[in-house]
């Protein structure tokens, strides 16, 4: 190649590189952006469900945690004896929604004054709680309760477990996002659809 080619080539190799450290910072801040949150109400299906519909909201895995037993089986937790509850864990991105807007959705998306129970389901599996990541959303989490509190906005004292997340472990591929798989299952039909019909999420 004589020197002519290779001067001319010379912008466009900076060119790359800038183009690359660009695309590299904006992956970065794509990262930083995203952060978690946990949350148990009630049967896993419906509050994945539920939370996959929401715009910011990038993943959500149906999971069990806060309990003693480990890696344990959807079985396992059936007995109500492994002190785990079926949750759901979320990655969503923090200038998309915030997590007061996903605390918001929660209080709403479940019954958090039933001790242990949701409906036709119970069992200490099936509790409301929610599992914070940070101090920053503990806090969150607290004043989100308090404030649901003192607006009455159910009947009867609100029994959510507020703790920290310590290991979650991913439910069986099954249950993996089983209304968007499912949605002619006579579950998803019953319980599932007239639920996110009554939140009208993203309306």
């Amino acid at each position: 190649m004589n020197n002519g080619c290779k001067r001319r080539l010379i912008p466009f190799y900076f060119i790359g590189i800038i183009f690359g450290f660009i695309l590299a910072e904006t992956e970065k801040n794509k990262k930083q952006n995203i952060e978690q949150a946990t949350f148990g109400a009630g049967c896993f299906w419906c509050v994945e469900a539920v939370f996959e519909q929401l715009d910011g909201v990038i993943d959500v895995r149906s999971g069990y945690t806060g309990g003693s037993t480990e890696n344990p089986t959807y079985e396992d937790i059936c007995t109500g004896n492994t002190g785990h509850a079926e949750v759901i864990q979320i990655d969503f991105d923090s200038t998309l929604i915030s997590y007061e807007k996903l605390l918001n959705i929660f209080w709403k998306s479940h019954d958090p004054t039933t001790l242990n129970r949701q409906g036709a389901d119970t069992g200490t599996q099936y509790r409301s709680a929610i599992y914070f990541h940070s101090e920053t959303q503990k806090e969150l989490a607290r004043k989100s309760k308090d404030a649901a509190d003192k607006m009455k906005l159910y009947s009867n004292p609100i029994v959510t477990e507020i703790s920290p997340l310590t290991k979650f472990y991913i439910a069986e591929n099954y249950h993996q996002d089983y209304y968007r798989i499912n949605q002619n299952a006579p579950y998803c039909q019953l319980v599932i659809r007239p639920k996110l019909e009554k939140l009208k999420i993203n309306e």
